[in-house]
């Protein structure tokens, strides 16, 4: 099978919308209410639901779920955010939006998750330093779970909060506990960029078991203001929901009616799309078994959402074989990515201080990783296409 024609790309990732999505948005675009309608109710309880959570607050995008879910654990100046390298740079960039400082944690390079040895190593010691973290953002790579149980004892016996970074992990779980529960964090924030499991365009989802946080991060994410009449003092006027008050200092976060309409379409169809990117990765893996590539690996205990699959050169590879195989698949049109970068290697926060050799598994990582495009209307004649090339390429 021959890709020719920009129409025949194989991107990395890519949505799927079906005729019922459309359905579902057009209704809103007939409807009354484009945005602050029933629509956002409506997915923040299908999210909550499908999850296990209390709560769910949507947003514009998980970025902005990260920034109210720091000011809500109210993480400021003078505070200490750390996450992990191997992210996006939004799971740190939520700290610097507070005003507070970050560092990092190493990963392990068999999940690229946060390293639990290296948490603990860190925590010891800035226990004795007086560098504790406020808040501490483990984030499921790739889909892939983390140890959320022992991260949460630790966070108990060390005094911070913590916020998954699930923006990869919708329908994943472990211990048949589904991400996003919240047994073992305080906040936990999913991603809906058309790239993920389930899309609203743009948008993001907090949730948590803790009321307050929810109704802090609700009022957040319009401006800091409340319709809420029993804030309000009392008028002569029997009917005073007219006013409204700016309690503190808040965004423009709001997620529409129309994508939330989207989302919820999507979000029925969540156990077919993890079924679907599972079986994806399970044919890749055992189509590249031979190949002197690092495999994902996922632990009995887990179910990987599979927002992505990411093979890694061996050690002792050199990042221009990286480089060269990455360029010659971009030439057959195959939309391979890299994820990702270490953050703390970014030109901003190189500002900030932080250096090569600091974090070295997650830069290993960054040096010889490699995304193969993976999403549910992949068909097995353009996977076979990937498998092809890189057998030739990688053999």
């Amino acid at each position: 099978m021959q890709i020719n024609t920009f129409a025949d790309l194989i991107p990395y990732g890519r949505h799927e919308v079906t005729d019922a999505d459309i359905d579902a948005v057009v209704e809103v675009l007939r409807s009354d209410n484009l945005t602050q309608g029933p629509q956002v109710p409506i997915f923040e309880r299908s999210v909550a639901e499908r999850v296990r959570a209390r709560h769910a607050v949507a947003v514009s995008s998980a970025t902005a779920a990260l920034h109210v879910a720091c000011l809500a654990l109210e993480l400021g100046s003078g505070d200490l955010l750390w996450t992990v390298p191997n992210t996006f740079v939004a799971s740190a960039n939520c700290a610097r939006y507070c005003g507070a400082d970050v560092d990092f944690v190493d990963i392990d390079l068999q999940t690229g998750n946060l390293s639990l040895e290296s948490l603990r190593e860190k925590l010891a010691l800035a226990a004795v330093s007086g560098q504790l973290p406020k808040v501490l953002v483990p984030v499921h790579f790739a889909g892939q779970p983390t140890d959320q149980r022992e991260i949460w004892e630790l966070a108990q016996r060390y005094g911070f909060r913590v916020i998954e970074d699930a923006s990869h992990a919708i329908g994943a779980s472990r211990d048949s506990e589904p991400v996003g529960s919240c047994r073992w964090s305080d906040i936990v924030v999913f991603s809906f960029h058309p790239v993920k499991i389930v899309t609203t365009g743009e948008g993001g989802v907090a949730v948590t078991n803790d009321e307050e946080l929810a109704e802090r991060m609700r009022i957040l994410r319009s401006h800091g203001i409340t319709r809420d009449v029993l804030r309000m003092a009392p008028l002569s006027s029997p009917s005073p929901g007219w006013r409204y008050e700016q309690i503190e200092l808040g965004y423009h976060y709001r997620l529409t009616d129309i994508a939330a309409a989207l989302g919820a379409s999507q979000l029925k169809r969540l156990d077919s799309y993890v079924a679907r990117r599972n079986a994806i990765a399970d044919q890749y893996s055992q189509a590249f078994s031979s190949l002197p590539l690092h495999l994902p690996v996922v632990p009995s205990i887990n179910r990987s959402s599979f927002h992505l699959y990411v093979v890694r050169f061996p050690h002792e590879a050199k990042q221009a074989r990286r480089r060269e195989v990455y360029d010659a698949l971009q030439s057959r049109n195959i939309r391979v990515n890299v994820h990702y970068t270490p953050v703390h290697l970014q030109p901003y926060y190189r500002r900030l201080g932080f250096q090569e050799g600091m974090f070295p598994a997650a830069e290993m990582h960054g040096r010889l990783a490699l995304s193969l495009p993976i999403y549910p209307s992949m068909s097995d004649g353009l996977q076979d296409v990937v498998v092809k090339a890189m057998r030739s390429l990688v053999s």
